[in-house]
């Protein structure tokens, strides 16, 4: 399966160059050699004293103008990346929850609450009365306390409390438990500008707490708030590649982050409006399809296809099919305003904190959602007459079939049952060595891995083989799907184990889970593995990592930072965003397991991650004594008598 996808990337690749239209893989080439000063974090511009750099090797510069050395460089640059990822998911969040108040208030039409279990549990995290109230009373209370959770002059994060409470512990010691979320990215870049925090170690001890913010605040927050006005995903079948897209539909794809947008265009689609405009064009209908981590979110909830990844926007487009690509945030190239150019394809964006010059522009809000995205729709379809038939060039490759939308939920339910979901059975299978342990592959996709090499999917598949359950999110769960790993016919690609597991319960050994930002599920899914029982007493004690293998956004390094913070070996491929400041580096992939009991690790070579990570997960069930093996013991009948006897009661005694 793997193989065609590959052939398509580069089939793409063939097509765009001989239409001489230009890449990210022709930019990333047109910018080689980058600048090493940046690469190794030894370049600053915190102020206007600088640019400064820092010679690792030669006899140059060992300290900025400031006198700051290398670690408090790439202090500075490492807590800079956490505190920017973490405003862009807490900005997602907080996103959700105004929609949320202005569903509860009956002032976003289009939208209602799909998930009212959902809402009931985050109301009792939260601190709010359900008895006796309406369903939208307790959402839009729901609504004020998330958005409280962003600036609060007091106090921790309210989610804080479903992690262990042996990792609670943790982040009090520590002095990391994050407080509100703007507070904690405020201070961050508070702390990095000139003259400000220069301590190497205090600063990554606050990326760890703006991190946190991230993956037990905003993100939570999205993913919880989403689940209760989208739906909580249940498994559903999809499809993945370009070959979704149509020769005789109206083709619209939706890229970017935050789903309101996505959902209101799939309940405009139906629209008779919109019908009747298809029929008028003479298209047989409208395609939605969703790139990126839009695609995830329609995915999971909706069994709608996925296009692609982050780096196939550009390839999308150059199929010549694409009528409108509406985006809204985070991930969106400039570059497919000069890739449209080639093609009849409008690029509209929605948002006013994301314009991109030369895209045409329809606002969108929570009041009047379905109105903006019913006339995105017609745009398109007004587009479709100026469609070169010459230039469509659809890849005529195998559409995977792929299961998705395994939240902690669903997880916990296909487990145990509707009345006894648990995470009993997934915890006794790793007990019992037929799973191993756990692997969540999440992250970016990167030009500077080659087209077609698969290098998640390849992963996936080294995994499974050696008994390890993988859950997967964002772009890297895109490769994924589009290596046909998500089904339940892929168990005989498992280890004996892990296959009898995957035949039991009926699910495939890769679990998609959403967009990057339900990297919280995975947090839950950890935190209920601990409450069960059996594995340790924390987070840390898990035999569960974490990988992302084409790191490209500032995103990425705080999920990273938040499951390291959270107790979970984390994996990085390519570079090393702090490798010109060795203490610095020390301090992340080896001493900060003293303070939080995990690490991270930066590996350049993706061939040698699996092991990695393989190693590890054996490490930790060696510590939990489960890798010793039980001799099996076969009674013969006088002996099965003598035991019934040694267990029956004493009478009198209970």
């Amino acid at each position: 399966m793997g193989e065609k996808q590959k052939a398509v990337d580069e089939i793409m690749l063939d097509r765009m160059k001989e239409l001489k239209v230009e890449t990210m893989y022709d930019r990333f080439q047109a910018q080689q050699p980058q600048c090493g000063y940046g690469s190794l974090a030894l370049c600053c511009r915190h102020c206007n004293y600088g640019p400064c750099n820092i010679d690792p090797f030669g006899p140059g510069p060992k300290k900025g103008i400031c006198g700051a050395d290398a670690n408090t460089f790439a202090g500075r640059h490492f807590l800079r990346m956490s505190g920017s990822g973490t405003a862009c998911h807490s900005d997602h969040g907080r996103a959700v929850a105004h929609l949320l108040v202005s569903t509860a208030r009956g002032e976003a039409p289009g939208y209602r609450i799909k998930d009212v279990d959902k809402l009931m549990m985050v109301a009792e995290c939260f601190g709010v009365k359900t008895k006796d109230r309406e369903v939208n009373e307790i959402a839009e209370e729901v609504g004020e306390m998330a958005l409280m959770e962003f600036g609060k002059p007091y106090g921790t994060l309210l989610f804080l409390k479903r992690a262990p409470e042996s990792r609670q512990k943790v982040w009090e010691k520590a002095g990391i438990a994050p407080r509100a979320i703007d507070r904690e990215v405020c201070e961050s870049f508070h702390r990095t500008g000139i003259g400000g925090d220069q301590d190497y170690r205090n600063l990554t001890n606050q990326s760890m707490r703006v991190a946190l913010a991230d993956g037990w605040g905003g993100s939570m927050i999205a993913t919880e708030l989403q689940d209760i006005l989208f739906g909580t995903p249940k498994p559903v079948q999809g499809r993945s590649s370009m070959g979704v897209l149509k020769r005789d539909h109206v083709n619209v794809i939706v890229h970017g982050h935050e789903p309101q947008l996505a959902e209101a265009v799939v309940m405009a689609s139906s629209d008779p409006e919109v019908t009747k405009a298809v029929h008028a064009a003479g298209a047989k209908g409208v395609v939605v399809a969703g790139l990126c981590c839009t695609a995830n979110e329609l995915l999971v909830r909706h069994g709608i296809p996925m296009a692609g990844h982050m780096t196939m926007q550009e390839a999308a487009i150059s199929t010549g099919a694409v009528e409108l690509m509406v985006v809204d945030i985070q991930c969106v190239m400039q570059a497919i305003i000069e890739t449209s150019r080639h093609f009849h394809t409008k690029v509209v964006t929605t948002l006013p904190k994301a314009k991109i010059y030369g895209a045409e522009h329809v606002e969108f809000s929570d009041e009047h959602a379905l109105d903006a995205a019913k006339k995105i729709l017609l745009m398109a379809i007004e587009n479709y007459k100026n469609r070169d038939n010459n230039k469509v060039f659809i890849p005529s490759s195998a559409e995977p079939n792929i299961i998705a939308g395994f939240s902690h939920e669903t997880i916990k339910y296909m487990l145990g049952g509707r009345f006894r979901a648990s995470y009993r059975p997934l915890n006794d299978n790793i007990i019992n060595g037929r799973i191993r342990g756990i692997a969540g592959i999440v992250g970016c996709t990167s030009p500077r891995m080659e087209p077609g090499a698969l290098a998640y999917a390849n992963l996936a598949k080294e995994l499974i083989a050696n008994d390890v359950l993988v859950v997967t999110t964002g772009c890297a769960a895109g490769q994924c799907a589009d290596g046909g790993l998500m089904l339940p016919e892929l168990k005989d690609a498992c280890g004996p184990g892990l296959k009898e597991v995957c035949e039991a319960v009926g699910i495939p050994p890769v679990l998609h889970s959403g967009a990057c930002v339900d990297n919280s599920r995975i947090l839950i899914a950890c935190s209920e593995m601990v409450k069960e029982g059996g594995l340790g007493n924390d987070i840390s004690d898990l035999p569960v990592v974490g990988a992302c293998l084409e790191w490209m956004s500032e995103k990425a390094i705080a999920i990273g930072q938040y499951f390291v913070a959270s107790g979970v070996y984390v994996v990085f491929g390519m570079n090393a965003p702090v490798a010109g400041a060795p203490d610095m580096q020390k301090l992340l992939t080896k001493d900060m397991e003293e303070l939080v009991g995990a690490r991270w690790d930066f590996e350049r070579d993706i061939k040698k991650i699996g092991k990695m990570l393989m190693d590890h997960i054996e490490k930790k069930r060696d510590a939990l004594g489960i890798n010793i093996k039980k001799e099996r013991k076969l009674y013969d009948m006088a002996e099965r008598r003598a035991l019934e006897r040694e267990c029956k009661p004493v009478p009198g005694h209970h």
